[in-house]
């Protein structure tokens, strides 16, 4: 069955073609603002259904969709939206633990029934980031359109002193859980 990728993330793209699906990449454009006090697995399953409802297909297919979030004392960090605020949340990760949600969720076209949804946590601590190195990764421009200002897969890895759980959770995509989402849809036949 065709697959569609409800995102506009290379990095989610690219996940999935490593894991062997062939796919159609249609963005969607959600609203992706967290509800007051909203608990950040709720957040990110939420916002992974609200994707996936908000693509259209006439033709049969299965439509995939995940947010990620940072959660840190609390507060939900999503993309920054400036260079101040990105400065911000490297400065409040710095040397710290914090946490990783990406929520995925799966429905069959047409017909628009919800078929499976999923998240998964991940723990990942920073070394101390030198205020120089935060200068420089924010004007690199690589902590833009990432929650939590930061790419895993990019600069930033380097400064990561643990990871406990899904590396591929924290770059978008959780590939683990979307394989097993497929199967149990009895179409997991690439992954």
């Amino acid at each position: 069955m065709k697959l569609v990728l409800a995102s506009a993330s290379p990095r989610r793209a690219e996940l999935l073609s490593l894991a062997g699906y062939d796919f159609e990449v249609c963005p969607t454009d959600t609203d992706e603002t967290p509800l007051p006090r909203e608990a950040p697995a709720d957040y990110v399953q939420r916002i992974a259904v609200a994707k996936v409802k908000a693509v259209a297909r006439a033709e049969a297919c299965l439509i995939l969709a995940a947010d990620t979030t940072v959660a840190l004392d609390g507060d939900l960090l999503g993309k920054p939206s400036n260079a101040a605020e990105a400065v911000h949340m490297l400065r409040r990760l710095s040397g710290r633990a914090h946490e990783v949600f990406t929520g995925v969720a799966i429905r069959r076209s047409p017909g628009g029934e919800l078929c499976r949804v999923a998240y998964e946590r991940t723990l990942v601590t920073f070394d101390n980031l030198p205020e120089d190195w935060i200068a420089n990764y924010v004007a690199s421009g690589e902590p833009f359109g990432k929650a939590g200002a930061y790419a895993i897969q990019g600069r930033a890895g380097a400064r990561v002193a643990r990871i406990e759980g899904n590396y591929h959770n924290v770059v978008g995509l959780p590939l683990s859980a979307v394989i097993r989402l497929l199967d149990e849809l009895g179409d997991g036949s690439a992954g």
